[in-house]
């Protein structure tokens, strides 16, 4: 069994498994899966060694890029829809509870905490349209949940997330919140635009290899967290942005547009924009598993 042939090569490699080594039963069947869908892949392609060895240089270069400014190959994942279909996969939609999506490559934790209705802007732009964003964070019953920590993050007016944009100062249009009594939350920030991933180095490169586009519409992230519920990583679109029906990563849900509404006086900014989540219980999302 062990003289390979390209009829046998993948049992072989299947029937080596935990031969030698103690594995789960979960490793042996991701692996089992994984090997049969590559030979496949391979055969279905028939890929020359120079395409391999070409992939492998493509590889290493993905992981040189990738620092704490830029994931590189969570951003290769975006590009081919991976991450959205394994978020699904580990969230699934379950009643009400609000739908996940993905964290994507720009995340930065620790961002300051700041009280409710304070303003995560830090440098302004003559394009800018300041935003008062509010809503609820209730259960699956429809009660209001207090002291949920809340992550938000977004580009600035010119299309550049503060990590990838040396002009702007750090931690800028980012913040951590927390409802109140009420399961109430509100912060002052911009209105987000549409913007390209980068489309340099090896994810361009994929672009270019897909023919593909790279640019995702205007959204808020969301980061919602509270002992007892499923943490909650979401995003939140512009309903009047471009690139909502083809976004370069694949990630928008219906439920997760929301619209930009003409501000109230008082509230002091351009826009109000209102969106209210439900979490699920961890005993609910555990006995769904």
């Amino acid at each position: 069994m062990g003289i390979v042939t390209e009829d046998n090569i993948t049992d072989v490699v299947v029937a080596s498994l935990g031969k030698y080594g103690d594995i789960t039963d979960r490793q042996r069947e991701i692996m089992t899966s994984l090997v049969k869908h590559m030979h496949g892949f391979i055969k279905d392609v028939r890929l020359q060694h120079s395409e391999f060895m070409e992939a492998c240089s493509y590889l290493e270069r993905a992981g040189k890029l990738c620092n704490d400014n830029r994931q590189e190959f969570i951003l290769l994942a975006d590009i081919i829809g991976v991450e959205v279909l394994v978020d699904m996969m580990t969230n699934p939609i379950e009643g009400n509870a609000s739908e996940s999506t993905v964290l994507g490559p720009f995340y930065r934790e620790n961002p300051p905490v700041l009280p409710k209705g304070a303003s995560t802007i830090q440098k302004h732009y003559d394009n800018e349209e300041t935003a008062y964003y509010e809503g609820y964070v209730r259960d699956q019953n429809g009660k209001g949940i207090a002291g949920v920590t809340m992550d938000v993050w977004e580009d600035a007016p010119n299309g550049i997330y503060e990590n990838l944009d040396p002009d702007q100062p750090e931690y800028n249009l980012r913040g951590r919140f927390e409802t109140d009594e009420n399961g109430h939350y509100a912060f002052v920030a911009v209105r987000p635009v549409p913007y390209p991933i980068p489309e340099d180095e090896t994810a361009g490169e994929l672009l270019q290899f897909m023919g593909h586009h790279p640019n995702r519409p205007a959204h808020m992230h969301f980061i919602l967290a509270k002992d007892g519920y499923r943490p909650l990583i979401s995003q939140i679109y512009d309903a009047d942005s471009e690139w909502l029906e083809n976004d370069s990563v694949f990630a928008v849900k219906e439920s997760l547009i929301g619209r930009f509404k003409p501000a109230a006086e008082e509230l002091g900014t351009d826009l109000h924009f209102e969106f209210d989540f439900v979490l699920k219980a961890e005993e609910m999302a555990v006995a769904a598993e």
